[in-house]
């Protein structure tokens, strides 16, 4: 099924399948045999504890259907800051985008500066929900490639780009 011109919920769930958080309103502004690229705008996101909040800024997410990774990229006043979730490949199930969230991020400021977060939780989860040998290496090579794109600004880390993208998604609201 293709998702392109549609609203969609995004899913993000966790190893053990567990539901981790859903974004209820996104629009597919393109879904070809790599990505799904979908826009935003304070689209309200549910916790699998139920609690509920808005998105703050406008953003395109690109989810990688090959890589392990997707990737929001927030147009704030400052410029595009990018966070990278290194997650499963995401798929399209039930009209929905789906993936499973293994916890490390990245994230690309404005200013060039990358940080790798979440360390701690990855290490817990990793024991917790026993990631193996294999899928640790997939997800730590993921991160390392994710790190070389950030430098070099290579897509989707590309602001000409998710800017084009973002005027996209204002010319059909």
């Amino acid at each position: 099924m293709c998702l392109k011109d549609q609203w969609v919920q995004i899913h993000s769930f966790k190893h053990n399948g567990r539901l981790h958080r859903y974004w209820e309103r996104n629009y597919v502004l393109e879904d070809n045999e790599n990505y799904f690229i979908v826009a935003s705008n304070r689209t309200r996101v549910v916790e699998a504890d139920g609690r509920r909040w808005y998105t703050h800024e406008p953003a395109i997410t690109i989810f990688s259907k090959k890589d392990w990774y997707n990737v929001i990229a927030m147009l704030k006043n400052e410029g595009i800051c990018y966070y990278c979730n290194i997650a499963s490949p995401s798929i399209e199930d039930d009209g929905k985008i789906k993936y499973i969230d293994y916890d490390l991020d990245l994230k690309l400021y404005p200013d060039n500066n990358i940080k790798v977060l979440d360390e701690k939780e990855y290490e817990k989860h990793r024991q917790k929900y026993g990631y193996n040998e294999d899928l640790d290496l997939v997800l730590r090579n993921e991160v390392s490639k994710i790190h070389y794109l950030m430098q070099k600004r290579y897509f989707p880390f590309d602001d000409k780009k998710i800017i084009e993208l973002h005027e996209k998604f204002m010319n059909i609201k």
